[in-house]
């Protein structure tokens, strides 16, 4: 596999990963877009979704897309991870399944398939809601 490269840490790159540095839920692109600009900096919607696309393929960020289509964004730890989301509230656990990943192995190699990444979220409601 090769590694990407370096991309250029830029001053509106740097306000969107402390906007969600600040979050703990997952946030869409307008919602980071708010956060960064009563922050004070001046960047723009186009930017924030350039910027959280480009940290999504360098591993920075997670991306899902929930129900009504939207594409949300989160600082996740950096080992391989899944996802329980609440449908309403949103709260997000991250969770680990060996059983998944020891299926995701076997069925991949059982079709010849290598190189395989795989994400999994799964969607409800929690307790609270």
């Amino acid at each position: 596999m090769t590694e990407a490269p370096l991309r250029r840490q830029t001053r509106q790159r740097t306000a969107v990963a402390e906007a969600l540095d600040s979050q703990e839920q997952f946030r869409s692109a307008q919602e980071i877009h708010d956060v960064v600009r009563h922050r004070g900096d001046s960047v723009g919607l186009t930017t924030v979704y350039r910027a959280l696309q480009a940290m999504a393929e360098d591993g920075q960020v997670d991306v899902i897309v929930r129900d009504d289509g939207e594409a949300v964004y989160r600082q996740c730890s950096p080992s391989h991870h899944h996802h329980l989301v609440c449908r309403s509230c949103h709260t997000t656990i991250e969770i680990e399944a060996p059983s998944v990943e020891t299926w995701a192995t076997r069925i991949s190699a059982e079709h010849g398939f290598r190189d395989v990444t795989h994400t999994i979220e799964v969607f409800g409601l929690c307790t609270k809601c």
